[in-house]
């Protein structure tokens, strides 16, 4: 629904210097909170006082009055919220307290890799020999123990005080998860082995959670019970229970390519499904006095407690949250704007938790929605079929084309790459994903019963074998994404700029927005230019930190050599090198062994020697190992790894880096005696410009 002007959709004007004040929370951390309660209670003052005296001050004569004092509350309110929310401003979090031991309490669902387990916990005592202190915040702990696979929600663990801070990346392009895990309030991590924790006791957590943590684990269990491919039951736990443990980076990578994500995430789609199904089931209540009352309130609770099930993720809880205000307004009679009902369910929530506002799903969630609500009734005014079948498709398509206007941006920004053949894709899945949602209710809502269950299975898994294998075909079709977008912050509001120019001219078909439209292209253009025009005169030398691998980036243009003993599927290579060489915008590039010889025009390896244009490197390990090094070699930069013998002499005068493989202590002689050294290990890569 499209508001006519700003009187409509008052929680919509209201939300946004609240997010502002959240985004200035997020980026301005030392604040003083006392001038800031201080601004606040005086604006909040005045702004009760303005109302108590309207008529006698004349405030309807101003009303831009209200909105002077209203917005900046709101806007400290937000920043308030997120300077409170962030666990490092409490006096007595765990990173602040001194302790040998700590007490924890797990409180995700432990995901378990191989005989890897990792989950987040409560840290809520400090421990000494003489004293016990309580404490707050959340740690990530990572046990590599085969009987840690057995843990669980609210158990109580005793462990070592030895956490340290999440390290932030340290290659070009490498996913940033110290401020990811940052943005879910987790700042310090544990890494434990066999006999470094004990069990102290069960059930100290939230009883409710724990007992939809047991109910999910229970139906995922029965889903395994009645269905036989690995992928399927994978897809079915994920797609209904919202259970992504099991789900393969293959699978992933098929449904972000065809623009068929979303559907991997419980969200708007899921519970409107519910919601049918739901009301259908309860139909019957409308034939009684006060019977819409009882199934309302049933419809809500059940809706919420399948959100509860699912995870509580921000696209559930926004699905949930709209749904039920939209029930309880259909069910009083209530005008209805969806905009509204949609800002005010972004409100609850990051009241609750202001984090979220940096969570990926839930921007993508609710811009898809806001595309929905906004530009989907125009794209769907484009055409006009007579036709149902024709029509209904038409119908589903300006959804698809809406959802996609309005996120790719986000996609590009984030996940580097954009489908193009997202409508066709979205229309292979509506039949299969209805199967597998009703089909998949049912075998789980039903007792276990053998023909019935049996049948259930076999619809569901040959369903979302059917969409996969469609999936599939269209990953493999040339041109299905558009891969290795690299977009700066202002190239992102750019494109955002662009799509709001382009809606209001098709809306409104004013020709200044056309303008804006041109000059904004023009200028994202140019920015895109001028970054790839720079990016290929660029040659230089990329020495990267792979822990115990060795990762070199020789950059020559749009051209480059990998050296590395790591190969291009290893889940290493696609973290921390692949990323640099897309932000890079190298495009061709030779992947090369540490004990390969190579002739290029711009690069020369000969066994442990290497020329990259005019500089030259010598590579040095416990195979490679040289009591001196030549001076007509001309070497300038010495690289080494696995602790290689050296001497003091045979590096004077040289750059001397060394990798992550070599030990502390080797580290330590070798700082003492290379007058210039550059340590990889647990350090930022060093990137060297070359001529």
């Amino acid at each position: 629904m499209i508001a006519k002007h700003k009187g409509e959709i008052p929680v919509v004007i209201l939300l946004l210097p609240f997010i502002v004040g959240i985004v200035a929370g997020l980026y301005c951390q030392r604040a003083n909170l006392s001038l800031l309660y201080i601004a606040a209670t005086i604006l909040t003052i005045a702004f009760v006082i303005l109302n108590l005296g309207y008529s006698k001050l004349s405030v309807y004569k101003m009303r831009w009055l209200g909105g002077l004092f209203l917005y900046p509350i709101l806007f400290l309110t937000g920043w308030l919220l997120t300077l409170q929310h962030r666990e490092l401003n409490k006096a007595d979090h765990f990173s602040k307290i001194p302790a040998r031991y700590m007490s924890i309490h797990i409180n995700t669902e432990p995901t378990v890799k191989g005989d890897v387990v990792r989950f987040t916990a409560d840290v809520v005592q400090a421990i000494n020999r003489n004293s016990i202190r309580s404490c707050s915040g959340t740690l990530l702990v990572t046990i590599k123990d085969e009987r840690a696979t057995h843990l669980s929600y609210g158990e109580e663990l005793l462990i070592p005080a030895k956490f340290t801070e999440i390290e932030p990346p340290y290659n070009p392009g490498e996913f940033n998860y110290k401020r990811y895990l940052a943005n879910k309030n987790v700042y310090h991590q544990v890494y434990l082995y066999p006999r470094q924790y004990k069990i102290l006791r069960a059930g100290q957590g939230n009883p409710v959670i724990a007992f939809a943590l047991q109910t999910r684990r229970t139906l995922v269990e029965k889903l395994k019970a009645n269905m036989h491919d690995t992928t399927a039951i994978a897809v079915a736990s994920t797609l209904i229970l919202g259970y992504k443990a099991d789900l393969s980076n293959d699978v992933i990578q098929a449904y972000s390519k065809t623009g068929t994500i979303h559907i991997l995430s419980v969200s708007g789609g899921h519970v409107a499904i519910i919601y049918a199904l739901l009301a259908l089931v309860l139909g019957f209540l409308d034939g009684y006095r006060r019977g819409k009352l009882i199934k309302v309130f049933c419809i809500i609770v059940l809706i919420w407690a399948y959100a509860l099930l699912t995870g509580f993720s921000p696209a559930v809880n926004r699905a949930a949250l709209m749904i039920s205000l939209v029930i309880c307004g259909k069910t009083f009679a209530r005008y209805i704007n969806s905009l509204n009902i949609l800002a005010a369910s972004a409100f609850v929530l990051l009241l609750y938790d202001p984090f979220l506002l940096t969570d990926v799903g839930f921007q993508l969630s609710y811009l898809a929605v806001a595309g929905l609500v906004i530009i989907q009734p125009v794209v769907y005014e484009w055409l006009v079929f007579k036709h149902k079948v024709a029509n209904y498709l038409w119908s589903a398509c300006s959804v698809s084309i809406a959802a996609q206007v309005i996120t790719f941006p986000l996609s590009a920004f984030y996940f580097h790459q954009v489908p193009v053949y997202f409508l066709l894709s979205n229309l292979l899945i509506i039949l299969p994903v209805m199967l597998i949602m009703y089909s998949g209710l049912l075998l789980l809502l039903l007792p276990q019963l053998p023909w019935v269950s049996g049948i259930l299975g076999y619809v569901l898994e040959h369903s979302i074998l059917v969409m996969n294998k469609a999936l599939a075909w269209i990953e493999q079709v040339p041109f299905a994404s558009i891969g290795k977008i690299w977009l700066n912050g202002p190239e992102h509001l750019l494109l955002y700029l662009l799509i709001v120019a382009a809606f209001c001219f098709f809306y409104k078909g004013n020709k200044i927005y056309l303008k804006l439209g041109v000059v904004t292209m023009l200028v994202f253009c140019i920015s895109i230019s001028l970054k790839k025009y720079n990016a290929d005169r660029i040659n230089a030398i990329s020495f990267l930190d792979l822990r115990k691998h060795m990762g070199i980036i020789f950059k020559n243009g749009s051209s480059g050599v990998v050296l590395t003993d790591l190969a291009y599927t290893h889940k290493t290579f696609q973290y921390a090198i692949q990323p640099g060489l897309d932000s890079m915008q190298i495009a061709h590039y030779t992947l090369l062994k540490p004990d390969s010889n190579i002739r290029l025009p711009y690069f020369i390896k000969q066994q442990n020697l290497v020329q990259f244009n005019n500089t030259r490197l010598l590579l040095l390990n416990q195979s490679w190992q040289l009591p001196s090094i030549p001076r007509q070699l001309n070497v300038q930069y010495l690289y080494l790894s696995g602790n290689a013998l050296i001497n003091k002499k045979a590096i004077n005068g040289l750059v001397v880096i060394a990798d992550g493989s070599n030990s502390d202590i080797y580290i330590d002689k070798l700082k003492n005696i290379a007058v210039n050294c550059k340590i990889l290990k647990r350090n930022k890569s060093i990137i060297i410009a070359s001529k």
